[in-house]
């Protein structure tokens, strides 16, 4: 039996495809910076080793799975190269492993996370079913029917895939270090759609998808009137928000989500849509929805005395303002308080100005250090050039965050694709320090 090495294991990909090879029973190890990454926990809990890196890992029978943030020029990469054993880049791979089986990809430019872990938690109850989350969460299933995977966009690594199914939650220009422009981006999706054997879900309330066009049947979701699938009746409590669907006008069942926000009611209109399409059991959809607990740094929730602390991955001006949305929908009477991480600077600079905007949704507003990511360490702009731009926006590092506690009935919205987590730890550290 062959041994699997993941090169970069602790990937949001790259972690759940390990974990689901080991659940299938075979054998499984990877390597990795040193640093503490949060998608290592599930690695841990399986007992899968994980090395630093080092071209002594690679050896004679392995099957290399390699990371896309990784180049040719890896220590690693070369010593497989040199041993003639063969390279299967992340996305090569999971496009072979999904094809044996109905396979359902979760793209769009935003909300795929979320959307993912969602569906698997309601495909999973009524079927076998292995997923593989972008916030390192994945699972395999013996004999599984159903193979739940996020599909990314960038690079169009997701034209690796040839899915049975995909739903599209939106498309919107990111990633400009390598899109053009939001031409290229629906490029890419129009690209993908061409691709998917059995249906495409997508959402009809995004004007970008209205575009496109594939050889199998198109169904739309949301809230308008044209919609195949409709959500009306919208209701946000103290649980939560529920609604009514109704099927090409005719009224097919209620539904209540745990989750606040009209981007939480749209994406489990879209697992609606998908399971009904599959017919599975409406008695389960319905109680997966209601006791959905959602993924990790997705409005991930904690209380520290009388605030609220929130991490959320939101990085995009559109994410920012769903979440701040989201936020506000559910703690109507406290102040929303926004700490945000821009992350790259060529999205930084990119979407200044729409940054500007939905920050200032927020009550308040506080700004860390660009953070630069792997592949982009410096750029021509400051944390300053966002600040100018709020009106009583504030710059915030890990020394400051005492600042914080004056807020004392606020809701603390820790947003960023970064290290946005170390401020919040630093917050928290400052609830604890004695005087």
């Amino acid at each position: 039996m062959t041994q699997y090495h993941f090169i970069g294991i602790k990937g949001t990909g790259m972690s759940p495809l390990a974990q689901i090879l080991h659940d299938m029973g075979h054998e499984v190890q990877g390597s990795d910076i040193g640093q503490y990454i949060f998608t290592q926990a599930a690695l841990e809990e399986r007992n899968i080793p994980v090395f630093t890196f080092d071209k002594n890992n690679i050896q004679e029978g392995q099957t290399i799975i390699a990371g896309n943030a990784f180049g040719d020029d890896h220590e690693e990469i070369q010593a497989a190269k040199e041993k003639n054993i063969p390279i299967h880049r992340y996305h090569h791979y999971l496009g072979e492993l999904l094809s044996k089986y109905t396979s359902i990809a979760v793209t769009g430019s935003h909300g795929k996370t979320s959307t993912t872990g969602l569906l698997a938690h309601v495909v999973g109850a009524a079927k076998p079913t292995s997923f593989l989350i972008g916030d390192g969460t994945g699972r395999g299933t013996k004999g599984n029917e159903y193979f739940v995977f996020e599909a990314c966009e960038y690079r169009r690594h997701f034209l690796s895939y040839k899915p049975d199914y995909a739903i599209i939650t939106n498309i919107d220009f990111d990633h400009p270090d390598y899109f053009s422009d939001l031409k290229d981006v629906i490029s890419a999706f129009q690209q993908m759609a061409m691709q998917v054997k059995k249906a495409i879900i997508a959402c009809g309330d995004d004007e970008n998808l209205q575009e496109i066009h594939a050889q199998v049947p198109v169904v739309f979701y949301g809230l308008g009137d044209d919609n195949d699938f409709q959500a009306k009746n919208i209701v946000r409590g103290e649980e939560g928000t529920s609604f009514d669907v109704f099927v090409r006008n005719t009224f097919y069942g209620s539904f209540q989500i745990p989750g606040f926000g009209t981007h939480n009611v749209l994406n489990a209109l879209a697992v609606i849509a998908i399971c009904h399409y599959e017919t599975l059991p409406m008695d389960i959809i319905v109680e997966q929805l209601k006791s959905f607990t959602g993924v990790k740094r997705r409005f991930s929730e904690k209380t520290a005395g009388s605030q609220i602390l929130i991490d959320d991955y939101a990085h995009h001006p559109t994410e920012i303002k769903a979440t701040i949305e989201a936020t506000k929908y559910k703690y109507k009477n406290r102040d929303v308080v926004a700490i945000f991480q821009p992350h790259t600077f060529t999205r930084t600079k990119t979407f200044l100005d729409e940054f500007a905007q939905s920050l200032s949704e927020a009550d308040h507003v506080y700004l860390c250090d660009i953070f630069g990511s792997a592949r982009e360490q410096a750029g021509n702009l400051t944390i300053d050039h966002l600040k100018d731009k709020i009106p009583n926006a504030q710059l915030i590092s890990e020394e400051k965050m005492d600042v914080l506690k004056q807020y004392d009935n606020g809701v603390l919205l820790f947003m960023g694709a970064g290290d946005i987590q170390k401020f919040q730890r630093a917050y928290e550290e400052t609830l604890t320090a004695k005087p």
